[in-house]
Formats: structure tokens, C-alpha cells, sequence
């Protein structure tokens, strides 16, 4: 988010200071936009033998169809050899694919080049986690409750802990910001201003007026619940609610906008009213929805696992399309909103270090050592961590 800045910001890696590199799948196709889709890929692996199996599974130098691999934290997928593999499917689970493209995963270890455990381990219903992206237009930080594959930069959760236990937070910075603010803020108010105050170069300025903190704080607690969408989805006023007026075709070929009407062309299909905030919105590099479109409509190369896909446009994805139009237009909104904070009364970095709350010890920039949880190893073996 744009807005509000002042000298001697404390870096964002300070603030949260442990932090992960995404998921790195180093095969594309055990995730897409369709479930269904996913099942008829492990079907098809399965159904080939040899060489067949082993072009199909694109191996790497991580991952090959003999490559010993322990069981994802949370007891899904399988431990023994694909090679000999056999059985259905393992349930795939929602993921944060691209910038606001929720895709689906099939989640099996074996399958993924650089799975990042440590994220699976605190990944639960009262997780968030905040995706940097490079630099460029949009908003620098994402915040998701779903595994984020979206790189290639880091992914910093809220908590250490599964249970919203633990705040991945500098050692002693909500006790700080308390004593300035009067009082002490929750984990969830950090992480709403850091949405909204993080600048470019990484700083996060803090500030120590009240009134300041708490409208920051509720810009971003809005941002938050549009980027993790939990509860009663967003709706934007009446009238201006995007529709189908026409509809859309099995398999749309191209993507279009028509600003005059604002309009959004799928082929032969039109949905309206799209503001043009929603269609100009970008993150990561590029326009979302452009992207999104891109990543149902670009199938694989024919006789790969990718390019199996849905024979016509699931109604599950044109729902998607219109909540998605809904939150990049009402996030448009809360950014200009943003752009009119100016920090008073800085909470500086040098600030910070005389308190004693910076530097963060080692141990906070490292997850956390044990968690109450056995893991099934590589062939079935039980791990203790």
C-alpha cells in the first residue's frame, strides 16, 4: 500500500523477522485452477508405467519417481516411491497460486521439488501470510490464510506457532508500541498497518499517535479481510455489482475491456459494470485479471500432465472472476485511501534499539525448534520433531 513514511522506518525484517521461500513446485502441473482436473493428472500418472511414468512426472534433481521423501506436516500424501505408487488422489488443497489467483494443490511431498515444511507446520485456520513481491506497481505485500506458492520472494506468517501461538514478531515490540500508544495492539493490528505502511525499500514506519495508529490500523484490517476474504464476502454498492450479460463461452479465447461501457470481454461473453481500477489493477508484474484469465485459457503441451484440463468453462471460475472484479476494485479504493496517511510522532528504528527491541535475537529469525507432532518419514517411518 502506498502512503504514509518518514527517515530511520524499521525494516519490515526486523519486524517479522522469520521468514520462508515459497513453495517451489519444479513441475507446474500438481496445481491448477480445477480439483477435478488434478485427480484425472494423478489418474493418468498412475495409469502409465516406465518411461512413460517417468516423462509424465518431469523429473528433477530434487524429485524423480524413486526419489524417499517424508510425509507433508498435516498426514497427507504418500511416503513410498512413485515408481510403485498406486491409489486415489490425495484431497487437493486450496493454495495462493499467483497474486490473487487461488488455485488448487495436490498435496504430496514426492511431487514437490522445495515443499518448505515449516510452512505446512504452522499452516492452519488462524494463519496469515503476509507474500512480499518485487518491486513495481501494486501493492508490495500480500497477505493470504492459504499456502502462498506466489514468488519469488520471501513469505513471513503472522505466528511461529499453529494456534495463532507465538506472533512472529520482534521480541518485545508490542509491549513497546503499548507504552506509546496506550495500548497494547494484537498481533492482527501489526500486521494491518504493516499492509498499509510498508514503502518500496522494505521500511515499515511506525508511529506513536493514537489516533493515526488506529485509522491505519483499520485500513488495513479492511485490506486484510478483502485479501483473505473470511466470513460474508465483499459486495461493492448496489448498481455497481459486476453481472453476466452475456454469456460466456465454453472456452473463451480471448480477454478484452471495454472501458467506455465498462465491460469485460471473455470471447463472446461480457460481464459488467468492471470499474477500470479492478481492470488496471497490477501485482507482481503485471495486471491480475490478465493473468488470472491466462492461467485457465493457456493449457499445456498436448500429451503432458498440464495440458489436462476441463472441456469447457467450469461456473465455479466465472463465481471467482466476479468476486475477484469485487475485491481488486474495493482494494483499488482502500490504497487511495492510504496514499493520504502521513506518520506523526515516529516510532524510529533507533528508537526501537534503545528499547532493546532491536536487534532481534538469532532465534527469532529461525522457526520455531519443536512443535507437538509426529511425521510419517520417507517408506512409512515415524519422525519426531
Amino acid at each position: 500500500m502506498p502512503g504514509v513514511t518518514h527517515d530511520d522506518a524499521p525494516p519490515l525484517a526486523d519486524l517479522m523477522p522469520w521468514s520462508v521461500a515459497p513453495p517451489r513446485l519444479g513441475r507446474g502441473w500438481p496445481a491448477g485452477p480445477d480439483p477435478v482436473s488434478l485427480a484425472r493428472r494423478w489418474d493418468a500418472l498412475l495409469a502409465a508405467a516406465g518411461p512413460d511414468r517417468a516423462a509424465l512426472f518431469e523429473p528433477s534433481r530434487s524429485r524423480t519417481l524413486d526419489t524417499r521423501v517424508g510425509r507433508l506436516p498435516g498426514g497427507v500424501g504418500g511416503t513410498g516411491r512413485l515408481a510403485r505408487a498406486g491409489g486415489p488422489c490425495p484431497g487437493p488443497v486450496r493454495v495462493l497460486r499467483a497474486p490473487f489467483d487461488e488455485q488448487w494443490l495436490i498435496p504430496d511431498h514426492r511431487l514437490i521439488d522445495a515443499a518448505r515444511p515449516e510452512l505446512w507446520r504452522v499452516a492452519d485456520e488462524r494463519q496469515v501470510f503476509l507474500v512480499e513481491l518485487p518491486e513495481g506497481p501494486g501493492p508490495r505485500l500480500l497477505a493470504t490464510e492459504l499456502l502462498p506458492l506466489a514468488g519469488p520472494a520471501r513469505v513471513r506468517p503472522l505466528y511461529r506457532r499453529p494456534g495463532a501461538a507465538e506472533p512472529n514478531l520482534a521480541p518485545g515490540l508490542l509491549d513497546h508500541l503499548g507504552a506509546r500508544l496506550g495500548r497494547r495492539p494484537d498481533p492482527l493490528d501489526v500486521l494491518a498497518w504493516i499492509v498499509v505502511a510498508a514503502r518500496p525499500d522494505g521500511g515499515v514506519p511506525l508511529t506513536a499517535d493514537p489516533r493515526l495508529w488506529e485509522r491505519g490500523v483499520a485500513l488495513g484490517r479492511r485490506a486484510l479481510w478483502l485479501m483473505c476474504r473470511d466470513g460474508e464476502r465483499p459486495k461493492l454498492p448496489g448498481g455497481r455489482r459486476p453481472y453476466v450479460r452475456a454469456p460466456l463461452p465454453a472456452r473463451p479465447s480471448d480477454l478484452g475491456y471495454d472501458a467506455e461501457a465498462e465491460a469485460l470481454t471473455l470471447g463472446e461473453g461480457r460481464v459488467s459494470p468492471v470499474p477500470r481500477a479492478a481492470w488496471e489493477f497490477e501485482a507482481g508484474g503485471g495486471r491480475v485479471l490478465e493473468r488470472w484469465f491466462a492461467a485457465r485459457t493457456e493449457g499445456g503441451e498436448p500429451g503432458t500432465l498440464a495440458a489436462i484440463g476441463p472441456a469447457s468453462w467450469p461456473q465455479a471460475w466465472t463465481s471467482e472472476l466476479l468476486e475477484l472484479i469485487t475485491v481488486l476494485a474495493l482494494l483499488a479504493d482502500v490504497r487511495a485511501r492510504c496514499a493520504e496517511l502521513t506518520v506523526t510522532e515516529p516510532v524510529t528504528a533507533g528508537e526501537l534499539r534503545g528499547a532493546g527491541v532491536l536487534p532481534v535475537p538469532r532465534a527469532a529469525r529461525r522457526p520455531s525448534s519443536v512443535l507437538d507432532a509426529r511425521e510419517e518419514g520417507p517408506e512409512g517411518q515415524l519422525t519426531l520433531l
